[in-house]
């Protein structure tokens, strides 16, 4: 155990970029509208992200290159390599940069627990943390961050959850029992949607060569993966725990929860999803914009380092339109309408292309898939194109 906390890392990185505002939110509105009754999606999204992102992990640490650059490689035709380039950019850095405004809004509503103040203040504050934290350019200093960070929300959510008393043997069964309840499919796909998410595979590559050099680290990072990322999903599962226990009232995301379960539970959940939400958010703020400057670096061949002057105008940029989105409350339609239809698309093609690569003796030799693993594989990529083409069906 003290030997993973040692190592532990680009995984729970994975798990602090997924656990933002919109997951926040629609874990939420499965528990207000559900119960404990979506649990079982919430098992599903946890498992399909751990084959999919040990398959990213294992592409980055035998190839030591990002995936982005891997698939450039194994992609002979000009024409479909240039095409899937500007697909993972158009999704990856312009869908992040589209976002990003959300990841700061949902961390100034987490703060507006503690105190309200002028629309400008709290996101201009979280803007300044993550560009710090991106500017100092160290590895180490971003990932104990973070860390700590990821740390909080848990314990913020875990402990609000148990605050509200569920019922064990309801969970047990939600968890363990699929059904799916009239009308409430687009929570499903929310669900999945919001943890099975395209730019991770991208980020998880890229950290874990940081991190770790050798195959021999293969054991440790799939072990940092399936810890990091189940630890993701008791959180969100949390959320919905949380969220199952309030009555009544419009609540939409987790600043309404706390102000509905501060009747019932005290002033203490309050704080406790206050202080979860401003970490959600946070740390997608900082991981949104180092996923898209990781993607940019990988398709372009950049050989520099984190502290490299592309790498950090492509994380700026992100940052700064984030801060000015969030700040005038600005809602860049068109820039979220193209996001969404791009990553619809980019999620199933990039599964593909993950598990074409992992199935390539030349790329990862002895690594390359196991015949369980692609079963797994073949099952997430149906997943993932109706995820995909529900999502671009739900633009227009």
């Amino acid at each position: 155990m003290f030997k993973w906390i040692k190592n532990i890392g680009p995984g729970t990185l994975v798990a602090a970029a997924f656990i933002g505002p919109g997951t926040v939110t629609v874990c939420t509105k499965a528990g207000v509208q559900f119960g404990y009754s979506l649990l079982w999606a919430m098992l599903l999204s946890i498992i399909a992200t751990i084959v999919l992102q040990e398959m990213a992990a294992r592409t980055g640490i035998i190839t030591q290159k990002g995936l982005a650059e891997v698939i450039k490689g194994q992609i002979k035709s000009p024409l479909l390599r240039n095409l899937a380039i500007f697909l993972i950019l158009g999704a990856i850095v312009i869908g992040n940069a589209a976002y990003e405004a959300g990841n700061i809004s949902g961390a100034s509503l987490g703060m507006r627990v503690f105190g309200e103040t002028n629309a400008i203040l709290y996101p201009m504050m979280i803007g300044m943390i993550a560009f710090l934290l991106l500017f100092i350019g160290n590895y180490k200093v971003l990932e104990r961050s973070l860390v700590a960070l990821v740390l909080i929300m848990s314990i913020s959510f875990l402990i609000t959850a148990i605050l509200t008393k569920p019922d064990i043997i309801a969970i047990l069964k939600g968890t363990f029992t699929p059904t799916i309840p009239k009308d409430n499919m687009l929570i499903i796909i929310g669900l999945i949607g919001t943890t099975v998410v395209p730019y991770n595979l991208f980020l998880h590559a890229s950290l874990v060569k940081e991190k770790w050099k050798t195959k021999e680290d293969l054991t440790t990072a799939r072990k940092d993966t399936m810890i990091s990322i189940i630890l993701g999903g008791i959180v969100s599962m949390a959320i919905i725990i949380a969220a199952t226990a309030t009555t009544g009232g419009d609540i939409n995301n987790a600043f309404d929860l706390a102000k509905g379960l501060e009747p019932l539970y005290g002033e203490y959940a309050k704080y406790l999803l206050g202080l979860g939400l401003f970490a959600a958010g946070i740390t997608s703020a900082i991981t949104a914009p180092l996923a898209a400057a990781y993607v940019a670096k990988s398709c372009f061949g950049w050989k520099g380092t984190l502290k490299d002057n592309r790498f950090r105008a492509v994380w700026a940029i992100i940052l700064i339109l984030g801060v000015v989105f969030s700040s005038l409350k600005l809602n860049p339609v068109e820039i979220i309408t193209f996001a969404q239809v791009a990553n619809g698309l980019l999620l199933p093609i990039v599964a593909i292309f993950l598990v074409w690569i992992v199935n390539k003796a030349n790329v990862l030799g002895e690594f390359k898939n196991t015949l369980f693993q692609n079963i797994l594989a073949i099952c997430i990529i149906l997943i993932t194109l109706i995820l995909g083409i529900k999502g671009i069906i739900s633009v227009f």
